[in-house]
């Protein structure tokens, strides 16, 4: 399976709740903050809701 690298870009103040959880299920806890994730379907969701606060990079 691919794996990505999500980094967070931006702060998740003013965000509502169920944006802040998803960014915790991935790991992210602060700007800058990256981890690495198996390209699941359960992840690509979790992208999608916050794709305007993560940035992605595919992993070879």
């Amino acid at each position: 399976m691919k794996k990505v690298r999500i980094t967070q870009t931006s702060s998740a103040i003013r965000k509502s709740d169920k944006q802040k959880a998803t960014l915790t299920a991935l790991g992210l806890r602060r700007i800058g903050m990256a981890r690495e994730h198996v390209l699941t379907p359960q992840v690509k969701g979790m992208l999608k809701k916050v794709d305007f606060l993560v940035k992605v990079e595919e992993l070879s």
